[in-house]
């Protein structure tokens, strides 16, 4: 991995000193084709609920991140992303199960990554995640995430990060 991972881990710690409940996620995956896909990032809840039921509750947080994909044909690339995300966090004694989704926005640091031509490097990030939350600020889950230029500029291949990630509050 490069400088870049460990700058984000800097900046995550940096605004962890200036926030009150910021969480830090490590997540290690594939795209599905073999390739590898490594995350590493910071995340800030929203300070609003909504739809609050006896089921559960809408709620969100800000994920800012770095990934790191190992290519297998291709050099390796790096991308920066921030994402708002929603959350329906079903109740429950302990263990917490939710579901989450987000469109953010994501540079790319190449514009290829193994066979797959994103176009330009700036990319739109959309994603879709089930979890636990395990108590003690712990959490646990399975997220897809899917990059884009949405279709501003051809060839717009796009790739898939498929990963299992652990979130702790910091």
């Amino acid at each position: 991995m490069n400088n870049n991972i460990v700058l984000a881990g800097l900046l995550c710690a940096a605004l962890a000193s200036h926030a009150a409940a910021l969480d830090l996620s490590v997540g290690a995956g594939s795209n599905g084709e073999g390739s590898n896909y490594f995350r590493l990032g910071g995340q800030q809840e929203f300070d609003s609920s909504w739809w609050q039921s006896r089921h559960g509750r809408l709620t969100g947080y800000w994920d800012a991140a770095v990934s790191y994909w190992q290519a297998r044909e291709s050099q390796d690339n790096q991308s920066l992303s921030l994402s708002p995300v929603l959350v329906y966090q079903f109740h429950g004694d302990g263990i917490r199960p939710f579901i989450e989704a987000g469109i953010g926005l994501a540079a790319f640091r190449h514009t290829r990554v193994d066979d797959h031509q994103l176009g330009t490097a700036l990319q739109m990030e959309d994603r879709l995640g089930v979890g636990l939350r395990l108590g003690d600020g712990h959490t646990l889950g399975l997220r897809a995430i899917h990059y884009s230029n949405g279709g501003l500029q051809q060839p717009n291949d796009g790739i898939e990060g498929y990963s299992l990630y652990y979130q702790w509050q910091y």
